[in-house]
């Protein structure tokens, strides 16, 4: 079976919403696993959204929080499963409206999975 290469989340990946807002960790990603330094993120995190300038109907509705589904890979930090640039995720306005997936813009791990 051929292994299938995806990049885990860490405190140094870069993320945004699709409206090009800033998401970053709201609880921190402190475990004990690191990988080059960085902490790597899970399932257990809360990530929050800064800088969103999305409308509706020129009415401001910006992204605020995300909300991951960890891949089923049973790989874990802590028992919390650990976030790779496949899993699930989507971005929430205030009023927990669904407003698109975030934008992993770097992500520098490699695991690969069999």
């Amino acid at each position: 079976m051929t292994g299938t290469n995806r990049r885990l989340l860490d405190a140094g990946t870069v993320l945004g919403c699709p409206h090009g807002g800033r998401v970053t960790a709201a609880t921190p990603t402190s475990g004990g696993v690191r990988v080059a330094g960085a902490a790597v993120a899970t399932a257990a995190h809360s990530y929050v959204v800064t800088g969103c300038p999305h409308t509706v109907d020129r009415v401001p509705s910006p992204c605020v929080t995300v909300r991951w589904t960890a891949d089923t890979t049973g790989i874990t930090v802590d028992g919390a499963p650990v976030l790779l640039d496949t899993s699930a995720a989507q971005c929430f306005s205030a009023a927990l409206v669904p407003q698109g997936p975030p934008v992993v813009q770097a992500a520098q791990r490699k695991v690969t999975v069999r």
